[in-house]
């Protein structure tokens, strides 16, 4: 098992944005994965390689660039289909992220399903991506969102699960695998289960978990799934929409146009097999090629060797941020519970002032709401400071965070 610190030292050399300054010669330290992640040479080359030697559009043609590209675009499908433990690569949709493979879910099954009366639910610590979605919808069918609550230490109450499950109108379930603020880790098989039992079908945003631990669809037994390649090594503009092929058949397409079709006549139009039937267009070939790498990369490492790091610079983080002066950190203690995400405040101090503060140190950190506002309602504050870790980062970049945020500590004299 590859856990040793040296290990993941080596890592960052295939990371060439690590090796550049900010700022005033600063070293940059990067602490904002659970936005977007760096991106490895092997990814990098992976991009340029198509664009150098295959490019040509997909499906469509029979000469040898077109057949090159198709075989990469498609090889990408069967990667993602083994890194998640899915048996069938027909229900593996690429979209441009998770919030796309969200509204595509509302749209296209939600409009179908789903009627005045019925319930949504999801959770206080959703992002908006899995929140507007639903508004919309409900909105327009008259139907209703309700929220499952989330207690003192940032986990889920199941119990207001079960009351929604009990009304008999839940028409779906929709939540994080992990949040993206507190880092709490749902209890997906759990609430599956109570799903399952009732009936009702459930949605997950594996955004910020795929890239972080092993995920295995196969037993988490849910009916859709949804991540982003940029949180994962992998390029902006592709992610992963996964849907159960007995829930995808009863779908009409999001997007209509090339490839999506199997016949167009002048009233009439039959659509392509799955999973074209939701691709339509061309596609962004040269980034899912890139996500492609990215898997290989991750795969190469494991994931449960990159679980174990971010648990060991978690703990090791949680414990030096506890010894800083005036901070609050959020979420629970318990770090089986937690993936590589830390938020906190200082009592009296802007997120924004800390983050311009330490930023002069060369240390990236996100500051603000973190596109969810309804978290920051149940924590009634406006916004926080978020510090997430990933497989390059290391203990002696934490220890930089902690010198920088005591500095905040001594600029506001708390």
């Amino acid at each position: 098992m590859q856990s040793a610190q040296t290990s993941f030292e080596n890592i960052r050399k295939d990371f060439p944005i690590l090796a550049r300054t900010v700022r005033e010669n600063k070293t940059l330290v990067y602490l904002d994965n659970a936005s977007t992640t760096q991106k490895p040479n092997q990814v990098i080359d992976a991009i340029n390689d198509y664009y150098r030697n295959h490019n040509a559009n997909i499906h469509r043609a029979v000469y040898a660039l077109a057949e090159e590209a198709t075989e990469l675009y498609e090889q990408t499908r069967d990667k993602v289909a083994n890194f998640i433990n899915v048996k069938n690569r027909d229900e593996i949709i690429f979209v441009r992220g998770t919030t796309e493979a969200i509204n595509l879910v509302a749209y296209a099954w939600g409009r179908a399903h789903v009627k005045e009366g019925d319930i949504i639910v999801t959770t206080e610590y959703e992002h908006h991506s899995n929140i507007v979605p639903w508004q919309l919808l409900t909105q327009e069918k008259g139907a209703k969102i309700e929220y499952i609550g989330m207690d003192d230490n940032g986990e889920l109450i199941l119990d207001d699960l079960d009351k929604y499950l009990a009304t008999g109108k839940v028409k779906l379930v929709t939540f994080s695998l992990m949040s993206n603020v507190l880092g709490t880790i749902s209890d997906a098989d759990a609430i599956v289960s109570k799903c399952k039992e009732a009936g009702v079908l459930t949605l997950i945003d594996g955004a910020q978990a795929v890239p972080h631990m092993k995920v295995d669809l196969d037993k988490l037994g849910c009916d859709f799934f949804a991540f982003s390649g940029h949180k994962m090594l992998g390029p902006t503009g592709i992610g992963i929409l996964w849907v159960k092929k007995s829930v995808l058949e009863t779908m009409n397409p999001f997007h209509g146009g090339g490839d999506m079709i199997r016949e167009v006549h002048k009233y009439e139009t039959t659509w392509n097999d799955l999973p074209y039937k939701f691709e339509a267009g061309t596609p962004n070939i040269a980034d899912v090629i890139g996500l492609g790498a990215a898997i290989d990369y991750l795969s190469k490492i494991g994931m449960d060797n990159i679980r174990q790091h971010e648990i060991d610079l978690t703990t090791y983080a949680l414990e030096k941020l506890s010894l800083v002066k005036g901070l609050h950190v959020y979420g629970t203690k318990d770090i089986t519970k937690r993936g590589g995400v830390i938020s906190f405040n200082f009592a009296d101090v802007h997120p924004h002032d800390v983050a311009q503060i330490i930023d002069a140190e060369g240390i990236a950190v996100r500051s603000g709401h973190h596109c969810a506002q309804v978290l920051m309602e149940r924590l009634n504050v406006a916004a926080t400071s978020r510090a997430s870790f990933y497989i390059y980062n290391t203990k002696e970049e934490v220890d930089k965070l902690i010198n920088s945020l005591n500095k905040v500590a001594e600029v506001f004299k708390l």
